[in-house]
């Protein structure tokens, strides 16, 4: 048997105990560790919980770090450093920053001679795939990508990070009629404001500017600033009750015509039960590719668009063709 992907984890919330689970469904990968900046007596991990001032010790002990960390403040710095040292996968989720981030990464990961798969997850991820195979087959039409009704994780770390913010959440809602119109193929123009909705709930810290949080929330650049966004004030009480649940789920629609004019629509679905969840084993399945990408002697950091299908897969290309294709 072929020895186990040894896989460590870099931070322990939402996506790091997601991870930790996923791995369990693996029979190919194993947990090593979870490095926190907090006190590790103070983790709840199954897996060892590790100070991340000692990560480089596990340099030899360890085949992939999943990062797990968010992308407003967390990943811009942990990425690049960590990948001088250690293959890498994250979830990186701020579409309009990825170019600059995977340049960052790509550099680190080059010069340690290194893996690092960027912004994966089911958008991007899953969803980007799809916008791409859609483009690819139906060169003549319109696309267009539909989140929700559900609990944005980056949206959330984003609110949570905002002074004064002692809990948050952030729901991104679809406009009917929005989707209607594009599931009728009349291909509409919609600017970002017109396809979708972000409902935020909060909680404040005593005395803490409400209207300024607000206003910090609203013109937030690429999270919030593009979109229509209420935000409500809540009791901690009334978000304990009402905003521990975290699904989500969207569609990929492409609307267009074939080559005698007839009209064509693809889409892809996703109706999650538990965003994290989801997210983290699509993140541990990235792990294979990048253990493969490295055996056949590449670095760098790649995207889920430079990513063969076959190489999320445990199964050989001859199972893969015999019962998948």
């Amino acid at each position: 048997m072929n020895q186990k992907i040894r896989i460590g984890l870099v931070g322990y919330g939402n996506i790091g105990r997601g991870v930790e689970l996923a791995i369990n469904q693996f029979p190919d990968m194993e947990g090593i560790a979870v490095f926190t900046r907090r006190n590790p007596a103070e983790v709840n991990s199954v897996l060892p919980a590790i100070k991340i001032d000692d990560i480089l010790n596990y340099k030899n002990d360890i085949d992939v770090l999943i990062l797990c960390g968010g992308s407003a403040t967390d990943l811009p710095q942990q990425g690049p450093e960590l990948a001088k040292h250690f293959s890498t996968i994250d979830s990186y989720d701020n579409h309009a920053k990825i170019p600059a981030y995977f340049e960052d990464m790509d550099n680190s990961a080059k010069e340690g001679q290194n893996v690092s798969i960027i912004s994966v997850g089911w958008d991007p991820g899953l969803f980007s795939i799809n916008r791409a195979l859609f483009e690819a087959v139906l060169p003549v039409g319109q696309t267009y990508t539909f989140w929700g009704k559900g609990l944005s994780q980056g949206h959330s770390d984003a609110i949570r990070r905002i002074t004064g913010v002692k809990k948050g959440v952030q729901y991104t809602v679809p406009l009917d009629q929005a989707l209607e119109k594009v599931r009728k193929g009349l291909n509409p123009s919609l600017s970002t404001r017109e396809k979708h909705i972000r409902i935020c709930y909060v909680v404040s810290d005593e005395g803490a500017d409400q209207s300024k949080i607000e206003q910090t929330i609203k013109t937030m650049p690429n999270y919030f600033e593009p979109y229509e966004t209420v935000v409500h004030f809540i009791d901690e009480e009334q978000f304990e009750k009402d905003h521990q649940q975290m699904p989500h789920g969207g569609f990929v629609i492409r609307t267009g015509e074939s080559g005698a004019g007839s009209k064509q629509k693809a889409e892809f679905q996703l109706d999650l039960e538990s965003n994290p969840e989801f997210t983290s084993s699509v993140l541990v399945a990235y792990v294979r590719a990048a253990v493969k990408f490295k055996k056949e002697g590449k670095t760098g950091a790649f995207s889920v668009l430079d990513v063969p299908m076959s190489y999320l897969s445990d199964k050989s290309p001859e199972q893969l063709r015999k019962e998948l294709l």
